[in-house]
């Protein structure tokens, strides 16, 4: 008899997923990290500070009325000497200045960790789970709109036929042979991983790879697949990633090449892991449909499924087609931080020179440090390759919208209406996105994040290099499904794994920079683990949803590979500890 029970849809599990994250706040205690930082400019320097909080406290410090700064004064004295008891060797420059620092925290909510919430701890309640979908869009608006300029994007080519024609044409050429187009494909996902994070980025291409590999005859499990544990894998062992690696690396400060070997051998054995896994059940489903764990599953309608008809590929949809790859190749060059991390500076060079020539395109002008002022600044700001992020994806997406469905032959409404349709297509997708963001707004905002950091510190101290790599790894794992940015990630476990690790190799006479290469290693492969299936991260979720794979299918799928990687890289880490890296 089958059951009946079936898997709630994604917003239903991101809602439960908030609601018991805010249940959590009213039981686990709070408590925040705080840089103190003494002097300015070069000569400044910083200590990182556990502050336990209270949250009756703060709430009643805040409700004082006249009454409230005399409040905090205290309670800043009072935290100032739970400081210094947990850091008895704290240096006296920093133990002058811990108290008018706590007060200023009291007062801001500014931590002074980059990418930290500046949310006063509380207990979160009812309005807090209402609202948090709502903040978290609020935060991911740029990769939410992206989202949608994508369906757009993704409707208006599907309009004009290109797409039809050239997979007919590609399944044509490898009648027989569409197996070996796995490996290849995985192998440009997992280097666009590795090198600079491809992750959301990965959306735009669901559409494309699974309607290739339907019509060649696997299931919707094996096109989406191909992209997701290829990019995934590809994060999890980066190697100049810089919202990975390199972000971590600057907080502990030492070199991105630190680990490099490690990270690179992790890359090839992960690969091939992937590919072998893919492989396997692409041609175990594709020999027996009944097998696919997709089975009875309906193809969405914003997915192509090849029928018998043979779309003529013209030469208008080869045109497409090169607006097509043109559209994606830029894509991927804006997103490489070629000046920033590489030092290559052409596109800087003539991004500057053509802004020089003519204001007609309304470039400003790329000055020093312009890669993160960019990332941070208005979603239409202009910028170099190299220097783009979501807001210049999405501008470069709607301008080839516009391109593509000129050059198909498509008037103005229908243009229009087109675009609208496949934006419609993927609103589902773009809140999911916002849905997701909220787990990590009310985690932040009850204050559990610095908690659960602050337990793996005490847990972490005085242990063995092969034991402290390891441990590493497993207590990333659980604060990975907190803090699904690998960025936010490194910026919040990075001060303290980062410092623990240098100490531990020391003691153990080996070289400190060795063990803090390794942390940063052991930080990222959880966080890349995590991230293939972590519910609060909203690639995954939009992808499913894109795709119509509900969470269980994904788990099914993923839960084998998931076990292997997870040992893979256990053995990997302690293995790296004796390597020259």
């Amino acid at each position: 008899m089958k059951s009946k029970m079936k898997m709630p849809s994604a917003f239903t599990i991101l809602v439960w997923i908030t609601v018991i994250v805010a249940v959590l706040t009213w039981i686990i205690p709070a408590s925040k990290y705080v840089k103190v930082t003494v002097g300015e400019g070069d000569a400044a320097v910083s200590a990182l500070v556990h502050v336990p909080l209270d949250r009756d406290r703060l709430f009643e410090i805040e409700m004082g009325g006249d009454n409230a700064g005399e409040l905090r004064q205290a309670y800043a004295n009072e935290l100032t000497q739970v400081v210094l008891s947990e850091n008895p060797d704290l240096k006296p420059e920093f133990v002058e200045a811990l108290p008018e620092r706590m007060v200023s925290y009291l007062e801001t909510g500014d931590s002074g960790v980059s990418k930290s919430s500046k949310n006063i701890p509380a207990k979160q309640g009812m309005w807090n789970i209402i609202a948090a979908p709502i903040e978290g869009f609020f935060q991911a608006k740029d990769v939410a709109l992206f989202i949608l300029i994508i369906g757009g994007f993704i409707g208006i080519l599907m309009k004009t036929g290109a797409l039809d024609a050239t997979i007919g044409a590609l399944i044509r050429r490898m009648k027989g042979k569409e197996i070996y187009l796995i490996p290849i494909l995985m192998a440009i996902f997992a280097i666009g991983g590795t090198t600079y994070g491809m992750c959301e980025e990965t959306i735009a291409f669901y559409p494309i790879i699974i309607a290739v590999f339907l019509a060649a005859g696997f299931d919707l499990m094996t096109g989406f697949s191909v992209i997701l544990v290829s990019a995934g894998l590809g994060v999890l062992a980066s190697t100049t990633n810089p919202f990975a690696t390199g972000v971590a690396s600057g907080v502990v400060g030492i070199g991105l090449g630190e680990g490099i070997v490690l990270r690179f051998i992790m890359w090839l054995v992960f690969y091939g892991i992937g590919v072998w896994y893919v492989m396997s059940y692409a041609k175990k489903v594709k020999a027996n449909p009944n097998l696919s764990i997709m089975r009875g599953v309906a193809i969405p309608d914003n997915l192509v499924k090849n029928g018998d008809e043979i779309v003529p590929f013209t030469t208008r949809r080869k045109i497409v087609m090169i607006l097509f790859a043109i559209t994606f190749i830029v894509m991927i060059i804006g997103v490489v931080p070629w000046a920033f991390k590489f030092d290559i500076m052409i596109f800087d060079n003539i991004y500057n020179a053509t802004a020089k020539a003519s204001r007609i395109f309304g470039l400003q002008p790329n000055g020093a440090g312009s890669y993160w002022n960019n990332y941070d600044s208005a979603l239409t700001h202009s910028a170099a390759l190299g220097d783009w992020y979501f807001g210049q994806l999405s501008v470069w997406f709607l301008f080839m919208s516009v391109v593509i469905g000129f050059v198909s032959g498509m008037k103005e409404k229908e243009l229009v209406r087109t675009f609208m349709g496949g934006v419609k297509d993927l609103v589902s997708v773009a809140l999911i996105v916002g849905l997701s963001r909220g787990i990590k707004v009310v985690m932040e905002s009850g204050g559990m994040d610095a908690t659960i950091l602050r337990a793996g510190e005490i847990a972490l101290r005085n242990t063995s290099p092969v034991i402290f790599t390891n441990l590493a790894y497993l207590f990333n794992i659980p604060l990975s499904f907190l803090i699904p940015s690998t960025s936010g990630l490194a910026n919040a476990t990075m001060p303290i794994i980062g410092g623990l690790a240098s100490g531990v190799f020391e003691n153990a006479n080996m070289v400190g920079s060795h063990g803090q290469a390794l942390a940063i290693t052991a930080y990222q492969s959880a966080s890349g683990l995590v991230n293939l299936v972590s519910p609060t991260s909203g690639t995954v979720m939009g992808a499913i949803a894109l795709a119509g794979i509900s969470y269980g299918q994904l788990w099914k799928f993923m839960s084998k590979l998931l076990l292997i990687i997870f040992v893979a890289t256990m053995i990997l880490l302690s293995v790296g500890v004796f390597l020259p890296i």
